[in-house]
């Protein structure tokens, strides 16, 4: 066949030289940044048995719209999906959504019997033991890589997908309803990951989602009830369940609800939750000296989350005083939906922190909203890591709240 990919930055150079390893003709684009002029000009004029795009390109992009009826175009979710046919680890389990996903795959992984491979955004790791195998962006073209090595090894495969998943899995678990305009606002990224969702042979939704019209789908808030530190998970007539100090916060309580239902689910027993820890960048605790710093800076950071970890910071550190770390790291593209201005001023406002330290690029006071915010930025840094060395210089008591979007 005669191949087009579009999108060679999100993982379509993958997608494309897996097609081309099947014997395929296959043209790459970049559609993005420019980088492929000749091979633009070429795709525009050229017939194509089979065009790939990425769900989050602009469906008037005339690469893509100029297409004629006769050429099928299909997503890199899909796209993965068939080049995976034939070679899928089991259990096979792939997870997406705008929070939450990361804490479920490390939760899932966490108490899944055996050896395996967990592809997150945080790095593609051997369990147990979580040995750093490789770190790759979490795109549906990442899969591959993480899928081969599971399926190399005979062992199982947990992976956390952007925008949705493949469908070629045994199991695909969408963590939050949480929504955001892609494709240049033409789509919703929640109808994109529950559409992404209906091949899959089972499905495991957290509250909210939308309706689906799933044969085996099952929804968190009818098989798992939490209350306290515990959770109890009713499938067919069958209870399991586990305890953890973990589920009394909120940004854990629907993730590890949903690995254990997800491993009720498979046949395994949920109670080795029982040990799993936080995961680095959410809502992680820790002491640096005399200062209590709570991370919560990840790809899913919102308002929402920032409010949550300052109020955790508080309790903890029994102290009003907080160090808030907040904005997106610049050119940190991976970030689809990235933290809008106006998500971090109703952050601010409402937890009224004693410092603010910016990440990024620094806003323009009253252009975003045409008055002057009711804050001022003590201090503007590139990175996370400076923003943080930055609080600690700064922060001589009380909690510093750390809530970057970052891919960590």
């Amino acid at each position: 066949m005669r191949i087009l990919v579009l999108d060679t930055i999100h993982g379509g150079c993958g997608i494309g030289r897996a097609f081309a390893r099947a014997g395929n003709t296959v043209e790459m684009v970049d559609v993005y940044r420019g980088t492929t002029p000749e091979a633009a000009e070429r795709a525009a004029l050229e017939t194509y048995d089979l065009v790939v795009a990425p769900v989050h390109l602009d469906p008037a992009h005339p690469l893509l719209a100029g297409r004629s009826a006769s050429e099928p175009v299909i997503s890199h979710h899909e796209a993965v999906r068939q080049l995976l046919s034939g070679h899928v680890p089991r259990p096979m389990i792939e997870i997406t959504g705008a929070q939450g996903k990361t804490t479920t795959a490390h939760a899932l992984a966490h108490l899944l019997p055996g050896p395996g491979v967990l592809h997150t955004s945080t790095g593609t790791y051997a369990m147990p033991g979580r040995r750093l195998l490789f770190k790759k962006s979490i795109t549906p073209a990442s899969v591959l890589e993480a899928a081969e090595k599971a399926a190399s090894l005979n062992v199982w495969l947990v992976a956390e997908e952007s925008l949705g998943v493949t469908g070629a899995g045994d199991l695909a678990i969408i963590t939050s309803p949480s929504d955001y305009r892609c494709a240049a606002g033409k789509k919703s990224a929640i109808a994109e990951k529950v559409a992404s969702a209906q091949k899959c042979r089972r499905l495991l939704l957290a509250p909210g989602i939308p309706v689906v019209a799933h044969t085996d789908a099952v929804r968190l808030d009818d098989a798992a009830r939490v209350s306290g530190t515990t959770c109890t998970i009713t499938l067919d007539g069958q209870t399991a369940g586990f305890t953890s100090p973990l589920l009394a916060r909120t940004g854990y309580r629907i993730p590890l609800a949903l690995a254990g239902t997800a491993a009720a689910m498979l046949g395994y027993d949920p109670a080795p939750l029982c040990s799993f820890e936080e995961v680095a960048g959410r809502m992680s605790a820790r002491k640096q000296g005399n200062i209590l710093v709570i991370d919560n800076a990840n790809s899913g950071t919102t308002a929402k989350t920032t409010i949550e970890a300052a109020r955790y910071a508080r309790a903890c550190a029994g102290s009003p005083g907080i160090t808030l770390v907040i904005g997106t790291v610049t050119g940190d593209g991976a970030v689809c939906e990235g933290f809008p201005y106006e998500q971090i001023v109703s952050a601010i406002g409402t937890i009224r922190p004693r410092s603010v330290i910016w990440v990024g690029d620094p806003p323009e006071h009253g252009r975003e909203t045409g008055s002057p915010a009711p804050w001022k930025i003590d201090a503007v840094c590139p990175t996370l890591e400076e923003a943080e060395r930055c609080a600690l210089e700064r922060t001589k008591t009380g909690a510093i709240v750390l809530a970057v979007k970052t891919w960590r």
